[in-house]
């Protein structure tokens, strides 16, 4: 087929309802509900056209919490499986009631939804008074579903929930955490290739903020039902938002914004026995979000059957003045050399259009000139909106040549306002994070969709494209080769301090 190559110049469980049309819940002219503003487009997109499935609602009353409210989901497939979890009846100074979960075992095709047991107060009789943070992984070698997240209370834990079939689950696992250090942002992948000399071993990251974001690994060689001792790099990473994954040859790479204004990255060439020191992948140039959003450069991480892993953030190098953020896109296939930041063509560099919070996937079927990569994300369309006027939507594109060129982008849900969106002490939310993932050879993007509240009651909720997206042959495709960065580009910002984006502790850069 002819393709058009257009580079730009410039364990309570219930089954929801397949299919909610967006059109009838985000009207062209919006009121603010519970802050008497009011939202007006400052562009009209067109409508979105993609069925989406409701996957879960937040059932919470404890008066702690702003309801109902989900935000920040992570996904995961195996097979025919899809596991989604995310934070439901989010808190203002941190977490939330409890972690969700959405999962098909039919490729997506139907959901059932639930919460977690044992970790908070408010489900199953955990002890915790928050939750936070969950990210999903599988370990093929004993067929066990694994989400980690943070326990929030007077001492603060990182735990994991395990299941045989996504479906229900166990009380949580303690990952042992030294008495005197603090968690934030956790994330867990497993060796799923069985050619791999670990293969079955599962890898669990996170940040201590009260050590200026020290970064420390965990690993299991069963299934997650134990965890060996904390290590930390041979360097002593201090960062945040590490995304481990695993190479086919058992190698682990944990790509993570560094808190020097770097994104950077180390690995484990020895099952988790070791991990050496961090390289440099690229600076980040960001633009700050408008709107009191609540966004920040985190990697979204993922790898193809190859070997090739793909990071992807927020970067706004290729706009004048730093107006507005691009996602960009650095790769490497032996974790120690990393391509130059590549911008994603989605709108041209002269557009008003800031992009931001991406969830990459790339299908595990695919590799090298082309694998297949999908990607959703949010987005202004006006990058310089106030609260009351910013236009927030959800978008979508996709690759068939390992990012060399990339689709139209599709509108999912929106516009948004963002005062419909639960507050923080770090600004509104939809996620740190969110996710895609691939399924049958389906792209399934997760994420959190806002309607106008009722009085002091939210109205936000976890979603997904109905059908999954698949291969388009024939479409116009985009590219940004050729695109060249601004001269000394530097971000619109003074330097971030950094926030354990739970707790409230100021990090500051490490003195090395």
């Amino acid at each position: 087929m002819k393709k058009w190559l257009r580079p730009w110049s410039g364990t309570t469980r219930r089954v929801l309802p397949a299919v909610v049309v967006l059109g009838l819940l985000l009207p062209v002219m919006l009121a603010c509900g519970g802050s008497g503003a009011h939202f007006q487009q400052t562009q009209t997109p067109t409508p979105p056209e993609v069925p989406l499935t409701r996957l879960s609602t937040d059932t919470f009353t404890n008066p702690s919490s702003q309801h109902a409210t989900e935000v920040e989901p992570d996904t995961f497939a195996f097979g025919s499986t899809i596991v989604s979890a995310f934070q439901v009846g989010r808190i203002f100074g941190g977490g939330a009631s409890d972690i969700g979960f959405a999962t098909s075992t039919n490729g997506g095709a139907a959901w059932t939804s639930g919460f977690l047991p044992g970790i908070t107060i408010f489900q199953g009789g955990g002890t915790f008074s928050a939750a936070s943070d969950p990210a999903v992984a599988f370990d093929a070698k004993p067929g066990v579903w694994i989400i980690s997240s943070l326990g929030l209370g007077a001492f603060n834990e990182v735990v994991v929930s395990r299941s045989l079939d996504g479906i229900n689950w166990g009380n949580p696992v303690t990952v042992k955490v030294s008495a005197t250090s603090d968690v934030d942002k956790d994330w867990i992948v497993c060796d799923n290739t069985a050619t791999s000399p670990f293969y079955g071993q599962c890898y669990l990251q996170w940040d201590d903020p009260s050590a200026n974001g020290l970064i420390w690994m965990s690993t299991s060689t069963d299934g997650g039902q134990t965890w060996g001792p904390a290590l930390n790099t041979a360097d002593l990473a201090h960062g945040i938002g590490g995304q481990p994954v695993v190479q086919p040859n058992g190698t682990v790479v944990v790509p993570y914004e560094g808190l020097t204004g770097f994104m950077q990255s180390f690995t484990s060439t020895n099952g988790g026995v070791s991990w050496n020191a961090s390289v440099t992948i690229s600076s980040i140039t960001d633009h700050l979000v408008a709107g009191g959003l609540r966004t920040s450069p985190l990697p979204s991480a993922a790898i193809d059957a190859a070997g090739t892993v793909y990071v992807v953030w927020q970067d706004c190098r290729f706009r004048s003045a730093c107006a507005s953020n691009d996602l960009v896109m650095s790769a490497s296939s032996d974790s120690s050399v990393w391509t130059a930041p590549a911008r994603i063509p989605i709108d041209p560099v002269s557009s008003t259009v800031d992009h931001f919070i991406p969830g990459l996937a790339v299908d595990p079927a695919t590799g090298g000139d082309t694998a297949r990569l999908a990607l959703t994300y949010y987005w202004y369309s006006q990058a310089n909106c106030i609260l009351s006027t910013c236009a927030l939507n959800v978008g979508f594109v996709s690759s068939q040549d390992g990012g060399s060129t990339w689709s139209k982008p599709q509108l999912l849900a929106g516009p948004m306002s963002v005062a419909w969106l639960p507050n923080t002490f770090s600004g509104r939310m939809v996620g740190d994070y969110i996710s895609t993932s691939y399924c049958g050879g389906k792209a399934y993007g997760v994420f959190a969709v806002a309607r106008k509240n009722s009085g002091t009651i939210f109205d936000e909720a976890i979603f997904t494209n109905t059908a999954g997206f698949a291969a388009i042959e024939g479409e116009a495709l985009f590219s940004s080769t050729g695109e060249q960065t601004v001269p000394n580009a530097q971000s619109d910002h003074a330097p971030r301090q950094f926030y354990d984006l739970e707790h409230r502790y100021p990090v500051k850069p490490p003195n090395n």
